[in-house]
């Protein structure tokens, strides 16, 4: 069974940080972009470089290499909570949202279950080569979900600070599975 390395790599710190960011693009600062780089630097050679389109993911991938653009690897859309600080949302909305995100998506926003859809297409249409991709941690947590099979709390049981990078070892098939392998957090 064909079998390929995957790398999930998680963007740097943002200049704004205390938010939900979700799709709002912002900017990266220099010591996240050289957090990603040095977790890069400890790869083996990867054949394919992914990035999310926004600028915070973006930024990182291109310090590394030459990424192919893919916005399926995006945040979670927080639609009208974009942006906000946490204390800027109905603190009910937001309880809500927390404990069922596929019930109580955010106004205008992505559900959970959408967001694993759109990670796992961008998953299985992967080539078989040894892969990195610079995301954001919701966009990790749909992998994991969608490769592991995790449930939402499971992934939650995993510390993905920024440039945090997780790699799996991914098997052929429908659908896709994976193995954890490592997750390397950052030096803070």
């Amino acid at each position: 069974m064909t079998r390929f390395a995957l790398h999930l790599l998680r963007h740097g710190a943002p200049v704004v940080t205390g938010r939900m960011l979700g799709h709002h693009d912002a900017e990266v600062t220099a010591g996240g972009i050289a957090a990603c780089v040095a977790q890069a630097r400890g790869l083996p050679p990867v054949d394919a470089l992914i990035a999310s389109d926004l600028t915070r993911a973006r930024r990182c991938a291109e310090a590394i290499g030459t990424p192919r653009r893919d916005p399926r690897w995006r945040e979670l859309d927080f639609g009208a909570w974009n942006g906000l600080a946490a204390s800027d949302i109905d603190p009910v909305a937001l309880a809500c949202f927390h404990d069922d995100p596929d019930a109580h998506p955010p106004p205008g926003g992505e559900s959970w279950s959408a967001l694993v859809a759109r990670v796992g297409a961008a998953i299985d249409d992967l080539a078989p080569v040894p892969t990195l991709v610079v995301t954001h941690g919701g966009a990790m947590r749909a992998a994991l979900a969608h490769l592991c099979g995790l449930s939402l709390a499971a992934t939650w049981a995993f510390d993905l600070p920024y440039a945090a990078m997780l790699s799996l070892t991914v098997w052929e098939g429908k659908p896709r599975r994976a193995q954890i392998n490592e997750l390397r957090q950052c030096d803070r």
